[in-house]
């Protein structure tokens, strides 16, 4: 047990993030283990549990509990072995989704015509002529 002051209050943040991200991998481990249940029975129905999981597991990594690229083959597993087993793969139930590939032709943008401004001229201070003092 720690005596210093710092020490101990370190200890009890440690405590807390610990419990918050226990509670967070579990929920993550729920939905990944509604989705495998699913996928192992072999009667796919809709890819709403597949959605949830993947959106628990984007909000994991959001919150700083799982790393990125952990996260990302997470995803990939799970997707992948779901278009397996899926009749339609994933991604391809709606196609106005980002990550799609889009047919759409872009429109090329219109070209601005350059005007050059004029220059402000500057009109040159006169400076005082030194007057020549005469000595008397």
């Amino acid at each position: 047990m720690p005596v210093i002051k710092s020490a101990i209050k370190r200890a009890k943040q440690e405590k807390k993030r610990k419990a918050y991200n226990v509670s967070v991998k579990s929920s993550v481990k729920l939905k990944f283990k509604a989705v495998r249940d699913e996928l192992a029975t072999g009667k796919v129905k809709s890819n709403e549990d597949l959605i949830a999981a993947i959106k628990e597991i984007d909000r994991a990594v959001r919150k700083g509990v799982i790393k990125k690229q952990a996260a990302a083959r997470k995803k990939s597993r799970l997707t992948k072995s779901y278009n397996s087993v899926a009749s339609k793969p994933f991604g391809s139930e709606n196609p106005s989704k980002p990550g799609t590939k889009k047919a759409a032709a872009k429109k090329p943008a219109a070209k601005k015509v350059a005007t050059k401004k004029p220059a402000a001229k500057k009109t040159a201070a006169k400076k005082p002529t030194p007057t020549k003092k005469s000595a008397k």
